[in-house]
């Protein structure tokens, strides 16, 4: 392409760019303002203006992307960060608008059933002090019902602890059981030995004075 087509295109940019700034700045004094009606023509003419520089900004790029230069390349990002901001900006203050519709077509709406809000306030009211009074007797009942669950809860706990002395006390006199039973069994085997020594020594006694009677 030829460098006449670039500098044409940044021409149509800087026009299209030149033509929403001053689009933006009557948007924002419409935002500003109360509605009468007229935003639905310059937004639409704001997203005409937008569309537009998108198209603009693509034949640019397909022109940078066949052989332009590093310069060319950063006037080309310059033009769509601007694309970029009057977008976002765009957005933002529609956004702005709508909310501030909102408001005033409730406030409208409000003005409207003034009367009759009253008296549905009024009985919505005393639906809601019988509520709440529900409520407080249901949280009454709730709280007596969780006083209740940790008394008990307090009660298990203590037999827990009992439950775990006792326990802990059979443990003890379990693993003491088998130190008893080999101290007895200790002594029954020294009560057999002696049994056999006495029965040795008084059975030789015996024999001797045998052998002493036979002597004389």
């Amino acid at each position: 392409m030829e460098a006449s087509s670039w500098d044409a295109l940044r021409k149509q940019a800087r026009r299209l760019e030149a033509q929403l700034d001053d689009q933006m700045i009557a948007y924002r004094k419409l935002v500003s303002m109360k509605s009468d009606g007229s935003e639905n023509d310059i937004e639409a003419d704001i997203e005409r203006s937008l569309k537009q520089l998108q198209q603009v900004n693509s034949q640019m790029q397909t022109w940078v992307s066949s052989g332009g230069s590093e310069v060319l390349s950063h006037t080309l990002t310059r033009h769509m960060e601007i694309l970029q901001d009057l977008t976002q900006e765009f957005y933002r203050l529609r956004s702005s608008l709508r909310e501030k519709q909102q408001h005033a077509s409730l406030l409208d709406l409000r003005d409207f059933d003034r009367a009759k809000f009253d008296v549905e306030e009024a009985g919505e009211s005393e639906a809601l002090l019988r509520e709440q009074a529900a409520i407080s007797r249901n949280s009454g009942q709730v709280d007596n019902v969780i006083s209740q669950a940790q008394a008990t809860l307090g009660a298990l706990m203590s037999q827990r602890s009992a439950f775990g002395g006792i326990t802990t006390k059979i443990s003890n006199v379990s693993s003491r059981i088998p130190t008893i039973n080999h101290v007895l069994a200790s002594i029954r085997r020294k009560k057999s030995m002696d049994t056999i020594i006495l029965s040795l020594v008084a059975s030789v006694c015996a024999f001797l004075m045998f052998i002493y009677w036979l002597s004389k």
